[in-house]
């Protein structure tokens, strides 16, 4: 089954909390969209490995994912190896995203630079006939997506471009806090992280709105592309 868009995450909720919003207006419009998170977020402080899944089904039903897989590498060891490559390969030559997402380069998150250059990597050697993935025992034909485009987590960046949000930010904050077990829950007796804090929702609200302000809307996400992009001027008047 193809796709339209295939976003890359190095955990279960990382895809929500950084493009949410994107991920929502694209499938509302009718474009199918997937996430493949390469671990399950065992080492998490909170919640399981199991009870992930669980909230990964659930936020992907909010989203109305075309497909959702998750490759189980280990959490906190996603580093680049040539089995790893080989494994996101696969993935883009399954589903023939035209467009594919990946964390950003620089992170505090270990697992997010290493989610970001394995699937650099893999975009372009996913076009080599010469590197041979199979699914389901069949070989896989070469493809390469257009673009490669990065999402922003705990450190920022100057974006190329903003996405306007404003229609899906509800649905956005619905699918994160799917996860109730990695956010903030009065009821919980778990450890507090970092990100279960109440001042980490607030957060993410104060960056959708401060992005949002820069393109003149009430919320937006930021993407950063290492290449040029073309813009039409005649979508301004």
């Amino acid at each position: 089954m193809k796709v339209d868009f295939l976003i890359f995450s190095a955990h279960p909720d990382d895809a929500e909390l950084s493009m949410g919003g994107t991920i929502a207006k694209l499938t509302a419009a009718g474009l199918k969209v997937g996430i493949v998170d390469l671990s399950k977020g065992g080492l998490g402080t909170r919640g399981s490995a199991e009870k992930r899944m669980k909230e990964a089904n659930r936020s992907s039903e909010i989203l109305k994912l075309t497909v959702r897989e998750n490759l189980g590498l280990k959490d906190g060891s996603i580093k680049f190896n040539e089995r790893y490559l080989k494994k996101i390969i696969s993935k883009i030559r399954k589903y023939q995203p035209k467009i594919i997402f990946a964390p950003y380069f620089n992170d505090r998150h270990p697992d997010h630079i290493g989610t970001s250059q394995l699937v650099k990597e893999a975009m372009f050697f996913s076009g080599l006939p010469k590197i041979i993935t199979k699914d389901k025992e069949q070989i896989q034909k070469p493809f390469r997506p257009q673009k490669l485009f990065y999402y922003m987590q705990t450190y920022e960046f100057k974006p190329t471009f903003v996405v306007d949000i404003s229609g899906a930010f509800e649905t956005k904050m619905k699918a994160i806090l799917a996860f109730d077990t990695q956010f903030h829950n009065s009821e919980s007796r778990e450890p507090e992280t970092f990100i279960s804090q109440p001042i980490f929702l607030q957060f993410i609200e104060a960056r959708a709105k401060y992005f949002g302000f820069k393109i003149g809307k009430e919320y937006g996400e930021a993407f950063y592309s290492e290449e040029e992009l073309e813009v039409d001027l005649f979508s301004f008047i």
